[in-house]
């Protein structure tokens, strides 16, 4: 715990505004404020979590982009926020590959949110399926938005991301992705039914690592936001999208001295 809360001190200390270059000038000392503004992509913003999450990384100085399948949806949370909008379908190669383009030439990204997500197991009963009722295009079209998705997004923003001098990628992860967590007896985590969801989110634990040992330069970890309430589990969630937006936002503003390759919860460091 303790070398959790070290490792996400060790930042910049003006980071959350702008980052400042010192140096001499044929012996005479200045200073140069260089003001490098931290550019942010969340997707699927236009609420929940990912609103949350931006509000408050645009309080920490962020430049932010509302990512959002619904375009008119994202310009009314953009605007909401006093930020930008950005049409984003992490389904689709044709909205991804735009997205790229129009933020490239806005001058790029810093930090990549990878916040959309669906659970496709959840009824509007509030009566979660299950794997007696689990069916292949179930699996499929969870897996489409959560993972096929997160790697579609990762893959097209590879190139500015590695532009950045300080990248980071925080992937939405879940308490659920947690092998250990799901087989200790008596857990609430134990106790849930479903297959699709937490399988999505375990195998976006997996994505987190792979890519972290492929990119040291980069700061890419996993995030549990916690039992949150949001239209993903129609608000049955016990903690408000502030708090759970905060553990995305701590993960979101480490340094490049920060952790890498890890699964992040309110308390530290979640086992897998």
């Amino acid at each position: 715990m303790h070398e959790y809360r070290r490792l996400l001190d060790q930042r910049d200390p003006e980071q959350k505004l702008a980052r400042g270059i010192r140096g001499r000038l044929d012996g005479i000392g200045y200073c140069l404020s260089v003001v490098v503004m931290t550019t942010t992509l969340i997707t699927g913003a236009n609420k929940g979590l990912g609103f949350e999450t931006a509000r408050q990384l645009i309080a920490a100085g962020h430049t932010v982009y509302i990512g959002s399948r619904d375009a008119e949806r994202g310009r009314r949370a953009a605007e909401q926020l006093g930020t930008r909008a950005i049409q984003l379908d992490v389904t689709d190669d044709g909205s991804v590959d735009a997205a790229v383009k129009a933020i490239e030439a806005d001058g790029g990204v810093d930090v990549l949110v990878n916040n959309a997500g669906i659970q496709e197991e959840m009824g509007d009963d509030n009566v979660v399926l299950g794997a007696a009722d689990l069916t292949a295009d179930m699996m499929r079209k969870t897996f489409e938005t959560n993972v096929f998705g997160t790697v579609r997004v990762l893959h097209a923003f590879l190139p500015l991301l590695q532009r950045s001098i300080a990248p980071v990628v925080v992937n939405v992860s879940s308490g659920l992705a947690s092998l250990t967590r799901v087989t200790t007896v008596g857990t609430s985590t134990y106790a849930y039914p479903g297959v699709a969801y937490p399988a999505s989110k375990t195998a976006i634990n997996m994505i987190t690592v792979q890519y972290a040992k492929a990119f040291p330069n980069m700061r890419i970890n996993a995030v549990e936001p916690g039992f949150t309430k949001t239209d993903l589990n129609r608000n049955t969630g016990l903690l408000t999208v502030e708090q759970g937006a905060e553990n995305i936002v701590r993960i979101a503003l480490v340094g490049p001295d920060g952790p890498t390759g890890g699964y992040f919860g309110a308390e530290g460091i979640i086992p897998w």
